[in-house]
């Protein structure tokens, strides 16, 4: 890809550490001939580590990161999204993802004119970055792909430059996204919040019960939290791949 000299680059943030040493690398390889903006779509449903993750990892790249936020949900709320909307998730998604992050991305590209945009695709994720480029924008630049960096790469990227990764990973979650998030189905995934956070779990299973979402996945048969079984299991949770941002995808076991 030609990015030219003075080009605008965006890099979404999303407070993981792939998009973490995505804005690293494109950092040292275009600020000197670009302008370079790291931007965060806040969720107040993230694990609260999340902005000691995102003070830290500032301070390592030199530069603010920018909030990127939809003012209909200014509270930045997933729950209240679900509320709002009535839906939790389906097989294309979750509201959350589509208000909170997509249509705040939406309204800051309105103000800000990027020709360039950084995700935190990783090597084993380009199926799904060539998809992204095919169906959603093609001026994507595949900063992690490009470099052979997968996840755990990435993990230990941080762990080298001395950056404690989010909390979240070390409590045994597959990303930094929401715990609770809606989008998985995969009993594992959900038996682990039910120990972890059974806060959590409890309103999700309130709320869900209340808007009928029947979150989890058991023999392929759809279920609501509430009726899950402490002792079901699914796919391990360090196969599990769901996203949120880049793609908004369903991920069942």
């Amino acid at each position: 890809m030609n990015v030219q000299p003075n080009d605008t680059i965006a890099v979404w943030f999303s407070c993981g550490a792939a998009s973490a040493v995505a804005a690293k690398l494109t950092l040292d390889k275009y600020k000197d001939i670009c302008t370079v903006r790291v931007i965060n779509n806040p969720v107040r449903e993230e694990h609260k580590d999340n902005k000691r993750f995102l003070k830290d990892i500032q301070e390592w790249l030199g530069v603010s990161i920018e909030s990127a936020i939809n003012p209909e949900f200014f509270r930045y709320s997933a729950e209240e999204v679900w509320k709002k909307r009535k839906f939790m998730s389906g097989p294309l998604g979750a509201p959350c993802t589509i208000e909170l992050k997509k249509r705040a991305r939406q309204l800051w590209e309105k103000r800000v004119s990027a020709q360039w945009h950084v995700l935190g695709f990783t090597s084993e994720e380009e199926t799904r970055y060539k998809r992204f480029i095919k169906t959603e924008r093609d001026n994507v630049l595949p900063v992690l792909i490009d470099a052979g960096l997968n996840k755990q790469d990435c993990l230990d990227y941080l762990l080298k430059e001395g950056i404690d990764p989010p909390l979240v990973y070390k409590l045994g979650y597959p990303n930094a996204n929401c715990i609770g998030c809606v989008k998985a189905t995969s009993p594992t995934y959900w038996n682990h919040v039910r120990r972890t956070d059974p806060e959590v779990f409890k309103a999700r299973a309130d709320l869900s019960r209340e808007l009928g979402a029947k979150l989890v996945r058991v023999k392929n048969e759809r279920i609501f939290l509430d009726e899950l079984d402490p002792n079901a299991k699914g796919r391990p949770m360090k196969q599990l791949n769901f996203e949120c941002g880049t793609f908004c995808e369903e991920w069942d076991e």
